[in-house]
């Protein structure tokens, strides 16, 4: 009974001040550009686009499409998408709608990390990611600053002088209130704090289950990590923030219905990163070849049922723990925490790229040429790599670079 009635207070407080409070001007200002940009890049994509099809048309295409070939012209697509996306989001700014704001920037994220993870394929590290980062990082910013959930958050820390305040938010924490989804639909907010840090914990568990589980079945320990630095699997990571998108609105149905969603969700990731990091970089992390229900090599029914159990113990047991575990942050730390942390990640993230970059460039024969190659080549040469990624097997015949 104190659950839902926390839901309809929060909720009903969510309508009265969200149009009150305008968005800030750097935001506004933001989407105004959104709005030029895409009406300045609108003509460009549709002459492209009839030069496309008027090409097609009178010249057939009469052999196999190259692998590189699908992947570019992805990419235009994915671009031309995300532009529409952008002006959408531009125009909910200047409407100032929050929700709808917050939204479309969580709906973006993920087709511009495809996009950067196909101009990865195409071209390697280069500036093309530098444009996806930069607007991952301002999407994220929007999200946060928009977000009716985490506005809430930001509001109460600032009345948390107040003794009802306080009051509020501890009758919040003792029903394992805060981070919930408040609409009922799903189980916790999607937003950027929560999502962050469920790609931290399931980093590390991720991790730990597959280093025990390897040296369980073969008696050996091996370096399992994802990562140039620290305990991280960014597989697992992005998994985990996968089942908890896809199955949030699962979390009260049958056992059996989790497991199955989660079983083809988890082998559908697992081959598409597989296929992923072998276009890219040429990389084969396993082969499942001759298992039980395998495709391509690249999943298997084995792991799939594996994938099953992990999704049903992660919503089920992992998540509420979860959310325990981030609100024991104190709100007085809560954001400059998670800013450091994220900070700390990227770093790590972006220099694991460049090295692989780097590890498949000689590999590919090419001599170190710039500063950044030689500084990869010094302190992460091919012994240094292939010690930390044990699992990993390179060929560069294998990619898709233009």
């Amino acid at each position: 009974m104190n659950e839902e009635i926390m839901q309809t207070v929060t909720h009903t407080s969510y309508q009265q001040h969200l149009e009150a409070h305008k968005l800030p001007l750097i935001i506004r200002v933001y989407g105004v550009l959104l709005i030029v940009d895409a009406a300045l890049s609108l003509p460009t994509f549709v002459m492209l686009g009839v030069d496309t099809v008027h090409a097609l048309y009178t010249n057939p295409i009469t052999h196999t499409p190259t692998l590189t070939s699908i992947l570019a012209h992805s990419d235009g697509v994915l671009q031309f998408g995300i532009m529409c996306a952008l002006a959408a989001l531009g125009i909910g700014i200047m409407r100032n709608r929050r929700m709808q704001v917050a939204r479309y920037a969580y709906a973006i994220m993920p087709f511009t990390v495809a996009q950067g993870l196909i101009d990865l394929a195409l071209y390697g590290v280069s500036a093309h990611q530098l444009t996806a980062l930069v607007q991952m990082v301002i999407l994220i910013a929007v999200s946060v600053t928009a977000d009716p959930s985490l506005f809430d958050e930001r509001q109460l820390q600032r009345k948390l002088r107040s003794m009802n305040a306080r009051d509020a938010y501890e009758e919040a924490l003792r029903i394992n209130m805060v981070g919930r989804d408040l609409s009922g639909k799903g189980y916790i907010q999607l937003d950027f704090f929560n999502l962050f840090w469920v790609f931290v914990v399931s980093s590390v568990i991720g991790l730990g289950i597959e280093t025990v589980y390897h040296f369980i079945l073969f008696g050996e320990y091996q370096d399992r990590a994802g990562l140039l630095f620290g305990p991280f699997s960014p597989i697992y990571g992005f998994g985990g923030v996968l089942l908890t998108m896809l199955l949030n609105r699962l979390y009260d149905s049958n056992v059996v219905l989790i497991f199955l969603a989660s079983a083809i969700i988890g082998g559908s990731f697992e081959y598409a990163t597989s296929w992923f990091m072998q276009v890219a970089f040429g990389i084969t992390a396993w082969d499942y070849t001759g298992q039980w229900l395998s495709i391509d090599g690249r999943t298997s029914g084995k792991y799939m049922i594996m994938w099953g159990i992990l999704g049903l113990v992660w919503l089920k047991l992992c998540l509420p723990n979860l959310l325990k575990l981030i609100n024991r942050i104190p709100w007085k730390w809560r954001y400059s925490v998670t800013t450091i942390a994220v900070i700390i990640m990227l770093v790590d993230i972006v220099m694991t790229l460049m090295a692989l970059d780097c590890w498949f460039t000689r590999a590919s024969g090419i001599a170190p040429g710039s500063p950044i190659e030689r500084f990869f080549a010094t302190y992460f040469n091919n012994d240094v790599m292939a010690h930390r990624f044990q699992t990993m097997h390179l060929d560069p015949s294998s990619a898709g670079r233009l």
